[in-house]
């Protein structure tokens, strides 16, 4: 692959509802410009954006892949996206290098969740972007609705560039409305000129009039003339679109079919002609704690930034880069400004899926990869030694969907911590935890899907097993009245005995945030005072596993009021064994009751879903704390849920709102869980131990 200059380098990401066509357009892509030779499709498991083994099984997207093309006279990145919610993080990866979007969307489903996800993402990072309205080789699909919807979705800023032509029920071209000329496709992508046919006239003169719209939108002149009945000539409306689509200001709509590679070849055009080069986009980053912009520039010294990591057992480690400012070539020496270690490049290469292409060099704006820097992470920004500006990174959603994962096998728990380190390389928004408190693992995800990938890639990577299930949760317990009780420790077996006798008052602290308060009332001497450490060592020890489930004990106050000893078998171990034998029948005589942790809960849905959410949150034992009307036809709903009932919350909220609702939580505080949940983890804790 020959060298680019950043003025001829397009970084384009695929958006789009899971399933939309974005793997099938990005081969189009490919197949088009004659990177492959014959395309492959999704359902085959053998595209090239779509290599991963897990990919080719599930047949879909699960991670973000580079498609490097060559059209014309410019270089077009094209990043595949994953479709499916579970994989956001993927999405935010490319996001963070990408220069402007391609939103797919399926013509005969139309606007979907992830189309409006897309959108969303586009209007977050200020992205110029096009429409790609794919499956117009089924007759069935209306190219007018879809444009219709879409601008009843997000505005006057839709500008449909094209309408479709069908012979019967065969799509066979389009009508290009910026130039008014009818394109009949001749094989494949492309096309010939020819007349506009009658039947479309009416479909393209009520699309034409929408992209008129749109291009007087762009400036009060224009606005002024288009009201007063005037026409923009042909030099103004491709003058207005060069600047307003780089801008955001209009989003051209093109339609074609990705399997066919039908309207490919004009996309592309497009994609020339109006996305702007990386030197337009202005990059957030930080210098001295102070946040800045960076402009994509070629003449600076040289820096980049890792966007996403790539683990393979075979291959080795792949950190895909953007070459921010410089340019880039091989055997060089840069500066991790996260590591605080130098890293030496070796060789330069390009990622097309899972081929790796060995290039001198990369330019500002380029995307490319390193090999085996086994010390660099994802978001971490590479630069000359002495720089001081450090990239943003990849703003990654944070996981709430958690399991307990357990191996099966012993033998296989170093492999199994080894693969999932690994994988969490590649995918940051997945965490283990160890919660040594319940005794399990956790394996934290955005979605109960992505859990399911995790523990597939193990078995398929690194050939070990771990089984998912149901979390245990960090329950408490505490006491709700008052018992007196004498705890007695003797033993008598030949010289030395052990004896130890403890009278304490158990009670209610009212600080539920500490596990214990120890004090102590003894006169008259019964109980020495060295051996009051001791006690409250048995105490101490004792809170961590309560009598009544085997959870930690908090609240608790006890109180030493007398006791005896032995001048010869008393011993600090006696009087500790003591205090914890009055420990466990004090708690199980003073009331003794389970907490659970309560979280509170943020939910934001479109309105129409607010009254479903709050009903669900009811039966799951929740209280509302308040709605907010946000933004965009939005609610936030807030509630306090207890953290037992949000298990499984990531998938029933996206069956309750079609995908589009989002939660975030965070602990609260403890609380006295119902006398029924206590009996059945009582009883669910008894059956465990038995």
């Amino acid at each position: 692959m020959k060298g680019y200059d950043t003025q001829h380098i397009r970084n384009v990401a695929l958006l789009g509802h899971g399933g939309a066509g974005k793997t099938t357009l990005a081969e189009a892509m490919a197949y088009v410009t004659g990177v492959i030779k014959r395309q492959g499709r999704v359902e085959d498991g053998n595209t090239i954006s779509d290599f991963d083994k897990e990919e080719n099984k599930r047949l879909f997207s699960i991670g973000t892949s580079v498609v490097p093309i060559e059209f014309e006279d410019i270089k077009i990145n094209v990043l595949d996206t994953p479709g499916y919610f579970d994989f956001a993080g993927e999405v935010e990866e490319a996001l963070s290098v990408a220069d402007a979007a391609i939103i797919v969307v399926d013509g005969k489903s139309g606007i979907q969740v992830g189309t409006q996800k897309a959108w969303d993402y586009c209007e977050k990072y200020n992205l110029p972007r096009m429409i790609f309205v794919t499956s117009m080789d089924d007759d069935k699909v209306s190219f007018t609705n879809v444009s219709a919807a879409l601008s009843e979705a997000f505005g006057t800023r839709i500008a449909p560039f094209q309408v479709p032509m069908r012979d019967g029920e065969k799509f066979i071209g389009f009508v290009d409305l910026i130039e008014m000329k009818g394109r009949r496709f001749t094989s494949g992508s492309t096309f010939e000129e020819c007349a506009i046919p009658a039947d479309v006239q009416d479909d393209v003169d009520t699309a034409r009039e929408t992209l008129m719209e749109a291009v007087a939108e762009t400036n009060e002149e224009f606005m002024e003339r288009y009201f007063g009945g005037d026409t923009f000539t042909l030099d103004e409306i491709i003058a207005a679109l060069n600047e307003n689509v780089s801008t955001c200001g209009v989003v051209p709509v093109l339609c074609g079919t990705g399997l066919n590679c039908q309207g490919v070849n004009m996309m592309m055009r497009r994609i020339k002609r109006y996305f702007p080069n990386p030197s337009v986009h202005e990059m957030k980053a930080e210098k001295d704690g102070e946040a800045i912009t960076v402009k994509c520039d070629p003449a600076a010294p040289v820096s980049a930034k890792v966007f996403k990591t790539l683990v393979d057992p075979f291959i080795g480690k792949y950190s895909l880069i953007k070459v921010c400012t410089g340019k880039l070539t091989s055997d060089a020496t840069l500066y991790d400004l996260d590591t605080d270690s130098e890293e030496r490049v070796g060789k330069l290469y390009v990622l097309r899926g899972k081929e790796a292409i060995e290039v001198p060099e990369l330019v500002a704006g380029d995307i490319g990869a390193l090999a085996k820097l086994n010390k660099v992470n994802t978001g971490d920004t590479l630069a000359v030694k002495g720089s001081s500006v450090r990239y943003a990174k990849p703003n990654l959603p944070i996981p709430y969907t958690y399991k307990r994962y357990e191996t099966p096998n012993k033998a296989d728990i170093d492999k199994v911590a080894s693969g999932l380190a690994r994988l969490a390389d590649e995918d940051r928004t997945i965490r283990m935890v160890n919660d040594s408190e319940n005794r399990q693992t956790l394996l934290y995800g955005i979605g109960d899907q992505q859990l399911d990938v995790i523990a597939s890639k193990l078995e398929a990577r690194y050939k070990v097993h771990i089984d998912l299930d149901k979390p245990r949760f960090a329950f408490r317990e505490t006491i709700r009245q008052k018992a007196n009780v004498t705890g007695t420790h003797k033993k008598q077996s030949g010289g030395h005995g052990q004896y130890g006798v403890v009278n304490i008052d158990f009670e209610p602290s009212g600080d539920l945030e500490t596990p214990y308060i120890f004090e102590e009332r003894v006169v008259g001497g019964a109980v020495p005072k060295n051996f009051f450490p001791a006690i409250e060592k048995g105490i101490q020890e004792s809170v961590l596993r309560g009598p009544l489930a085997g959870y930690p004990v908090v609240g608790l106050k006890a109180t030493l009021l007398d006791g005896k000893y032995h001048p010869v078998d008393s011993s600090e171990m006696a009087f500790k064994t003591a205090a914890s034998l009055a420990f466990k029948e004090g708690v199980m005589k003073a009331g003794p009751v389970l907490l659970e942790p309560i979280a509170t809960l943020s939910v934001v849905v479109p309105n129409s879903y607010s009254g479903d959410v709050m009903g669900d949150l009811n039966k799951r034992r929740g209280r509302i704390l308040g709605m907010d009307h946000m933004d965009g036809g939005k609610t936030k709903v807030t509630a306090e849920v207890p953290m037992s009932e949000l298990y499984g919350y990531s998938t029933d909220l996206r069956s309750m709102t079609g995908g589009i609702g989002d939660f975030s939580y965070e602990f609260t505080r403890y609380e006295q869980a119902p006398a029924d949940v206590q009996a059945k983890e009582v009883a669910a804790r008894a059956e465990e131990n038995a």
